[in-house]
């Protein structure tokens, strides 16, 4: 992705989180350039991941593939006696025409919850023994306290309000409901590890090679500086 275009997609997504009236925590707030200077006291929301990312998948075409999001809050399962958090949040920001292609985490359950805006469309699966996707068996579906069964590869929307259980190892996708406009998705869930816990099928990238065309607006969570070391 070209740097301006990942700098015009978190615009977006930053002024449509005040439209919905979700403020947002100060370090999404932080410069290339404060980034650049701020010291150890910040270091989780370097080692966890926190703040700004956005995804293509490898394709190089956002508009289709791909969206914006930011980590909340995160714990660490690489270093779990400094960072004990058992639990992550994220925000999820689609616009019409964007496709989350098919995935499941191997560890990680969630809940994702419709913020405000558009309805979004989670498309299920099981998967088999294999891990390949199981399209005969009817999936069981957790939503707002009301658990049901539905055959393999039914969209399930989501209004503003409404929410949805994702297990370890169901396959899911996400699209919008065409004319019904861009959405914030929230997600709750267990610790969250983009790099190892995902697994998509067919197989896509997860994190965007970058071309600078532009200086960056925010940095992404994978693009912190270390902290500067105290001079004596």
């Amino acid at each position: 992705m070209k740097r301006s275009e990942i700098n015009a997609a978190l615009r977006e997504m930053e002024a449509f989180c005040a439209l919905r009236g979700f403020p947002l925590p100060p370090f999404c707030a932080f410069t290339p350039e404060a980034w650049a200077e701020l010291g150890h006291e910040y270091d989780e929301v370097r080692d966890c991941g926190l703040g700004w990312d956005i995804t293509d998948y490898g394709r190089g075409d956002f508009a289709h593939f791909g969206f914006s999001l930011i980590t909340l809050r995160n714990g660490s399962r690489a270093m779990p006696e400094k960072y004990p958090q058992v639990y992550a949040e994220k925000l999820l920001y689609l616009r019409e025409g964007q496709y989350a292609p098919n995935h499941f985490h191997w560890q990680k359950s969630e809940d994702i919850i419709n913020r405000g805006g558009g309805t979004v469309l989670i498309r299920l699966y099981r998967s088999r023994s294999d891990e390949r996707i199981d399209d005969r068996s009817d999936v069981e579906v957790i939503s707002d306290g009301r658990r049901t069964s539905v055959p393999a590869g039914t969209q399930v929307a989501l209004q503003p309000g409404q929410s949805i259980h994702i297990y370890p190892r169901l396959y899911h996708d996400f699209s919008l409901l065409p004319g019904t406009g861009p959405v914030l998705l929230g997600e709750v869930s267990q610790v969250n590890d983009d790099k190892n816990d995902n697994r998509f099928q067919p197989p896509v990238g997860r994190f965007p090679a970058i071309e600078e065309d532009e200086a960056p607006y925010r940095l992404l969570c994978t693009e912190y500086p270390p902290a500067p070391e105290e001079s004596d």
